[in-house]
């Protein structure tokens, strides 16, 4: 038995915007997530990126369920010794709110150089404008609680 590989036309590639304003966040970057890899279409092939790219807008708005604003925390290391940074969830949404969806998702993708290819498919952006309108991105409907 042969496998299929389905001929990916990247001029092609849909583009789709989310708000997230009320969303949860890892319902809303499951789902980001399955359309960054393509597992929506019917020719989704794992090791190929068969994805659309995905835009996401009020990233400052995503809810976090239980005490994970106050509890939660990011951490970083550089290498060094006792080059361990925190930074709480609170603090991150307060800087860089769009890294919250970010890291998100990208936990949720591959860890190979297919992943870090998927992410660059995800543009995240506070408030309600983006740059894309002139891809005619389609609405893509978030799961709300």
């Amino acid at each position: 038995m042969k496998t299929y590989l389905p001929v990916i036309d990247v001029d092609q590639r849909k583009w789709h915007v989310v708000d997230a304003d009320g969303a949860i966040l890892g319902r809303l970057a499951v789902q980001i997530a399955n359309v960054l890899r393509g597992k929506n279409k019917p020719v989704f092939t794992s090791h190929i990126d068969t994805g659309d790219f995905v835009v996401v807008t009020n990233a400052e708005k995503v809810v976090l369920t239980g005490k994970k604003e106050s509890d939660k925390y990011f951490m970083s290391y550089s290498g060094w010794k006792g080059g361990e940074k925190y930074v709480s969830v609170s603090q991150v949404r307060k800087d860089h709110p769009e890294r919250l969806i970010t890291h998100a998702v990208k936990g949720m993708l591959p860890k190979n150089r297919l992943g870090r290819q998927m992410l660059t498919k995800l543009k995240v952006y506070t408030g309600t404008d983006h740059p894309h309108s002139a891809q005619q991105p389609a609405t893509l409907t978030a799961v709300l609680p």
